[in-house]
């Protein structure tokens, strides 16, 4: 099979007999929910860092891992965190990159941006196939100054191998003893119901072609198609609508120091402002990479921790915090 992407250093020699210019790349695919972020950073670290060149492909999560592990890309992007056990099982090291949330997205006629509000059963319902119209009581019930049409609600998910879709069933597995039971929590699991869409820009397509339709994406994707989302049920009882504020607050608590191989799942956090489908979307490299292209990597998600923190916030993703990127520091990227 072709080698997909490669990592090489290409000596450039001046007919003068100058020295010899390093020219290094860094090619990394994977998760397309940090995708915006990522591609904003390649673009920006290769514009500024002459002799070295960086590229991200967003291909899912779970193509991501599969390249890592054939060794075809020098970094895999993945919302789907492996646990230690795996990571030193393919020879792998993991650390966080961003935080991020999942949001809940919809195409009802005149409903407007964060009008509608769902509990926790209602979406585990939906998504189970037992609720299907819009008009449905429980729905009216949390929603009594909404005028809701009695039009079928069409469900939308993820057609490939997702770290969105882990997160989004995480977030069902918690709050829904029967999704927990029937289908469960994974990159790809059996959905019950559902038009499938390829990576979020898939699921965004859908959702914004299909009348009455519900989907989940990253919040970039969501705000950039202009989609209505929808209002969420925190832990503590209380609706909240999806933002940096909230998905900070679910990420406040994580306990960073105590989670092997930097593995932590931040679904249905504690908190009256925590958004409930907050994920971490991770990096990991493989311990074998020759000690060059180490140097090259390490420089870069240094430059991502620091100069590009200001880019993921204005796209609306929280930075790790500094105290967890020092910890990153002292154990990988070192």
């Amino acid at each position: 099979m072709k080698r997909m992407l490669t990592a090489a250093v290409i000596g450039v020699a001046a007919l003068s007999g100058e020295s010899i210019e390093a020219q290094t790349t860094i090619n990394g695919a994977g998760a397309s929910f940090p995708a915006p972020v990522y591609q904003n950073w390649t673009y920006s670290y290769t514009q500024s860092t002459p002799g070295v060149t960086v590229n991200y492909q967003s291909i899912g999560s779970g193509a991501g891992i599969n390249q890592i592990r054939k060794k075809t890309v020098d970094f895999a992007g993945t919302d789907n965190p492996l646990t230690l056990e795996e990571q030193k099982k393919d020879g792998l090291q993991q650390f966080p990159m961003l935080t991020g949330g999942v949001v809940v997205i919809v195409n009802i006629p005149g409903i407007k941006n964060n009008e509608l509000k769902l509990d926790n059963a209602a979406v585990a319902d939906i998504y189970l196939g037992k609720i299907t119209r819009w008009d449905d009581a429980r729905i009216k019930a949390l929603n009594p100054g909404l005028k809701l049409p009695g039009i079928s609600i069409n469900v939308v998910r993820r057609a490939d191998s997702s770290g969105t879709s882990f997160i989004f069933t995480n977030y069902l597995s918690k709050i829904s003893r029967e999704w927990e039971e029937k289908v469960g929590c994974g990159p790809s699991v059996n959905w019950p119901v559902g038009i499938g869409g390829q990576k979020n820009p898939g699921v965004c397509n859908n959702v914004a072609r299909i009348r009455g339709s519900i989907g989940y994406t990253e919040y970039t994707y969501a705000t950039e198609a202009k989609l209505a989302t929808v209002q969420l049920k925190t832990q503590a009882g209380e609706f909240v609508a999806p933002g940096v504020e909230s998905f900070s607050a679910a990420a406040a608590n994580a306990d960073w120091k105590n989670a092997p191989g930097f593995y932590m799942v931040l679904t249905y956090q504690p908190g009256k402002n925590s958004w409930p489908i907050t994920g971490v979307t991770y990096i990991l490299i493989r311990k074998d990479a020759a000690p060059g292209m180490r140097e090259a990597m390490k420089n870069y998600f240094n430059w991502c921790f620091t100069t590009g923190a200001k880019a993921a916030l204005d796209m609306h993703y929280v930075p790790i915090p500094k105290n967890v990127v020092a910890l990153v520091q002292k154990t990988v990227l070192k």
